[in-house]
């Protein structure tokens, strides 16, 4: 059985998934501009991660960017053509097999003054190159949840951009993680034997601690931005969240999660722990989502509902235009390097 002090590790390594800044998705050769192209990239079977190193905090998955290079490291296809396209799991409709099948990694060669806005046209162009990827986009309507302000008005604390960051921990790293899909993968993690502190740019420092009420845990982010909020969300619900807050600012949040919560994130994160369970929703044909019904008291995310309640926000269920990307075509195994 996962005890909840090995659980926190592998959670800090799933929050640093959260929206990475500076991407955007422009596509290969729009605007009469030459498509951009990885000088030299290398494609190789992953090797998997351990449950034990996801516990310990060494666990190697994601993405990490420096000036001259990508580092792509334990990625199915689906989270490729995630970074690729800039979507979210739940706007790709794909075969089942690309997001739980085999890994990857990349090291890719970046042209000289290349920039991060340049990288997903570049992903782009490779996936077409060694996996024949052939995709199109669609509008498709999905049930979502909203985000948005209850009736009496939000309740967080709203952080002034003037404000000084302060420190939420021991500065000591946690392990060798380098997780997230974007250039806050390299964002710092430490931890002592109880709480784990972290922070990037889209929630700010950040603290995990155990609820000892509760056997879940305690997540308390300084400036929270709503899209990362509905970001978070999505990865616990049982259906994509959209933020239609209308609130523009960073918040302070705090928010109550469950072991089934914890369970739930470490899945959609492509981890599968043992004495875990499942935990993750089914993403067969792409996108997915619950229906339209009342969440009942007995759904395991329950506890979050309340807790954003006491954020003055409220979940709705709803259903929303969202553009897909549709794939119409890739091959499992790449062409070789």
């Amino acid at each position: 059985m996962t005890t909840q002090g090995s659980i926190f590790p592998l959670l800090a390594s799933v929050m640093s998934a959260w929206p990475a800044v500076g991407l955007c998705t422009a596509q290969p050769g729009t605007a009469g501009q030459p498509e951009l192209t990885f000088e030299a990239a290398s494609i190789n079977p992953a090797s998997p991660s351990t449950p034990m190193q996801a516990m310990h905090g060494d666990a190697r998955i994601g993405m990490k960017v420096d000036a001259a290079r990508v580092d792509i490291a334990n990625l199915t296809l689906l989270d490729l053509i995630r970074i690729a396209y800039r979507v979210k799991a739940y706007q790709i409709v794909a075969p089942a097999w690309m997001g739980s099948g085999e890994r990857w990694d990349i090291q890719a060669k970046l042209p000289e003054r290349a920039t991060l806005e340049q990288i997903p046209p570049m992903v782009q162009a490779l996936l077409v190159e060694r996996f024949k990827l052939a995709v199109h986009r669609e509008t498709k309507d999905h049930a979502v949840y909203a985000l948005v302000v209850g009736k009496s008005g939000p309740k967080m604390r709203e952080a002034d951009p003037a404000d000084v960051e302060h420190d939420v921990g021991p500065k000591p790293h946690l392990g060798n993680m380098t997780m997230g899909h974007g250039p806050a993968a390299g964002m710092p993690i430490s931890g002592d034997a109880m709480s784990v502190f972290l922070t990037s740019e889209a929630i700010g420092p950040a603290k995990v601690s155990p609820n000892p009420g509760s056997g879940g845990m305690r997540l308390e982010a300084q400036k929270a931005s709503m899209a990362a909020l509905a970001d978070m969300l999505s990865r616990i619900v049982d259906r994509p969240v959209v933020d239609m807050t209308g609130l523009k600012g960073k918040y302070e949040i705090v928010l109550e999660l469950t072991q089934e919560n914890m369970r739930t994130m470490a899945t959609t994160a492509g981890f599968a722990m043992a004495g875990m369970g499942p935990g993750g929703r089914g993403t067969e044909g792409g996108m997915h989502g619950g229906g339209d019904g009342v969440v009942g008291s007995g759904e395991p995310w329950t506890t979050v509902f309340q807790s954003v309640q006491q954020l003055g926000l409220k979940l709705e269920a709803r259903r929303a235009p969202i553009e897909a990307i549709v794939v119409d075509r890739a091959e499992k195994i790449p062409t070789g390097n």
